[in-house]
């Protein structure tokens, strides 16, 4: 149930989600996907489309990121194994080119398989009778030992947060879907020991859509975990793409989703401009209901320069603390894990 303060964001209702021209129909924010893909109505170029399904499950003491990703020009396999005791992390991806949407993601998010089976990496997600099941083979991952994962996914808010964001370029937009407080079940073995998801673990999936241009920037927390026996979620975001419709802010505490106007992220900056990822973030909001804390414990960094592809990620995992004020009311939790990532991409 979303919270009857919309803060005077647009409310998306039903249709296409693309007009005759290849433009957005309505940009704005939805708590399903309430507007309909179709690849074929894209009328921009073909090689600027992206489609990805990114799921990450975790807890305070590991977790597991997964990409399956056609950017039409490259498809992307991509697996990242994060060890927040010991600080090992191991992340390894396979790369097919001028896929052109070969890899048949599915238009929605709400049933169907996204899948590989590549030489060395077999990865699916498969969604089905309200259930998600993940498995993954990734041969040789660390140590010339595989990488298994066997997880199954269920459902726990009413809600989740949909954004449709148009660019200031014609022809291009975003279809996102964030889906936050996932109850996951299941295992993944790493370095031939196997590693437990149960209770204290929870996943986000991230569902994106969309013809981008070449140069862009995001700012991207996703928090999912529990305090005091109640459900703590929440996505924050901003950096690309005209947001005047709608934010990507959502706060989900036990079931119940609040929207949120803007937001924030402070991250410590020495004076020549460099970011240091490892100390204590902050996040704020000009109307001061967002108040949060975040105390790195790991940073996965990954740079790619291909010619004219170019890519800058740094996403960081740790734990959340502070408040989120919803009508009116001060909602307070600590160390609840999650991460918070910069990206910046030429491509």
């Amino acid at each position: 149930m979303l919270n009857d303060d919309l803060n005077n964001q647009h409310q998306l209702t039903t249709g296409p989600l693309l007009d005759e021209d290849g433009n957005l129909n309505e940009a704005g924010f939805s708590t399903s996907l309430i507007r309909d893909y179709d690849r074929k109505q894209i009328k921009g170029l073909k090689s600027r489309i992206k489609e990805w399904d990114y799921y990450y499950i975790g807890n305070k003491d590991f977790g597991v990121a997964l990409t399956i990703a056609d950017n039409s020009y490259m498809a992307l396999a991509s697996v990242s194994f994060l060890n927040f005791k010991t600080g090992e992390q191991v992340t390894k991806s396979k790369m097919k080119f001028f896929t052109f949407g070969k890899l048949a993601l599915p238009s929605s998010s709400k049933e169907g398989l996204t899948k590989v089976s590549w030489k060395g990496c077999k990865m699916s997600f498969e969604n089905k009778n309200n259930q998600r099941k993940l498995n993954v083979l990734y041969k040789n991952f660390a140590n010339h030992k595989d990488f298994r994962l066997e997880v199954v996914l269920k459902e726990n808010n009413q809600d989740s947060l949909v954004i449709s964001t148009p660019f200031k370029k014609k022809q291009h937009f975003y279809y996102n879907q964030k889906i936050n407080n996932l109850s996951a079940n299941g295992y993944c073995k790493f370095n031939d020991q196997f590693y437990y998801f149960d209770e204290t673990s929870s996943a986000v999936l991230d569902w994106g859509r969309g013809i981008w241009t070449y140069n862009n920037t995001w700012y991207w927390a996703s928090i999912n975990g529990e305090y005091l026996g109640k459900k703590i979620g929440m996505n924050l975001g901003y950096g690309f793409g005209d947001t005047s419709a709608a934010s990507e802010n959502m706060f989900y505490i036990d079931g119940l989703s609040y929207k949120l106007n803007d937001v924030r992220f402070d991250i410590p900056t020495l004076t020549n401009g460099k970011h240091e990822y490892m100390r204590p973030w902050s996040f704020r909001s000009s109307s001061g209901d967002i108040a949060l804390k975040f105390e790195p414990m790991l940073h996965r960094k990954a740079k790619m320069n291909l010619l004219f592809l170019k890519s800058d990620q740094n996403q960081v995992f740790g734990l959340f603390s502070g408040y989120i004020i919803v009508n009116g009311k001060q909602e307070y939790f600590e160390n609840v894990p999650g991460f918070a990532e910069k990206v910046h991409n030429l491509w």
